[in-house]
């Protein structure tokens, strides 16, 4: 069974950048080697952020006059991965992938009254080996101020995910939704619940075969006749690409040896040109020469030559038989 994957992460200020570049695929270059750029083309955005998210967010504390004090320390933006493992979007599909990532933007839009004004933007990614959404919003709290006693709307990670327990609470709300949307998940235990890294949550995704405790940050203990059964298979995969190396190195020496011949014979084929060339430049003059000499005309004698010439052949075929 799969299971419903969304995992959190804060971030400053300075940490916006790189995000930025990462989601909106903006880099030129990448060092997570899963990437495929071919497929670049399939990603495509629930909500997209047309600047920075440094400036997206200027733009929502004016327009919105955002409360809190943002100092350099200060979490200004929360990002969702959100995803499964391969298996489940091979079963789903393509059409029901793109619901699962929409029913998880609605979700987001509606967990602790949010709004989706405070979401930045919401990218899929479907050019790695599992598809997933990099979700970038602002954490905002609506509450009463205690002086004036009016609602007001603050930038408050702090308050956004107040309590020990805020993760979890993320982890059930978000796992009741998705599967009274429809989808046949599982939710990991919640006792003991850690967080981990992006890059390592997507690795662990990419194994159909791993049964992963999603907020206990460990796999399932592997199957070991699996892992050799795995293992013969690759081994006997890589002799056979060890082989077929071979014949192409065996095919490439012949192409070149056949592109080396064909040069030799362009390089004849070029004297030969020239040296007809010149005899027939020779003969030519020899013609004019023999012409005046003899007081006939140039035409005249290439025809006395051309029929002499057709007579020896056939004398020479006569002769042959």
């Amino acid at each position: 069974m799969s299971y419903a994957i969304i995992r959190n992460a804060n971030y400053k200020k300075d940490n916006l950048a790189g995000l930025y570049k990462h989601n909106e695929r903006k880099n030129t270059n990448y060092s997570n080697k899963d990437i495929d750029k071919t497929k670049s083309m399939k990603n495509y955005s629930l909500k997209q952020c047309n600047t920075t998210y440094l400036n997206a967010i200027k733009r929502l504390q004016k327009e919105n006059n955002l409360q809190g004090r943002i100092i350099k320390t200060t979490n200004v933006a929360c990002e969702f991965l959100i995803t499964s493992d391969r298996e489940f979007f091979e079963n789903i599909g393509e059409r029901e992938t793109k619901r699962y990532f929409q029913i998880a933007y609605n979700f987001v839009t509606n967990y602790k009254n949010l709004g989706e004004k405070y979401i930045l933007s919401a990218k899929v990614h479907m050019n790695e080996s599992t598809p997933h959404m990099h979700l970038v919003f602002v954490p905002v709290v609506h509450k009463l101020d205690n002086k004036s006693g009016k609602q007001i709307d603050k930038i408050a990670c702090s308050e956004y995910w107040k309590g020990k327990d805020s993760y979890r609470q993320l982890q059930d709300a978000f796992y009741k939704y998705i599967t009274d949307n429809g989808f046949d998940l599982e939710r990991g235990q919640s006792k003991g619940a850690k967080h981990i890294d992006t890059e390592t949550l997507k690795q662990i995704t990419n194994y159909d075969n791993i049964k992963y405790e999603l907020t206990h940050n460990q796999v399932q203990p592997l199957n070991t006749n699996l892992v050799l059964e795995q293992n013969k298979k690759l081994i006997k995969y890589t002799n056979k690409l060890k082989l077929q190396l071979s014949k192409s190195y065996t095919a490439i020496n012949e192409i070149e040896k056949l592109r080396e011949e064909n040069n030799n014979l362009k390089y004849e084929n070029e004297k030969l040109k020239k040296e007809n060339h010149k005899l027939k430049n020779y003969i030519d003059k020899t013609l004019e020469y023999v012409s005046i000499l003899f007081d006939f005309s140039k035409i005249t004698l290439k025809n006395l030559i051309d029929n002499f010439v057709k007579h020896f052949e056939n004398y020479e075929k006569e002769k042959g038989k």
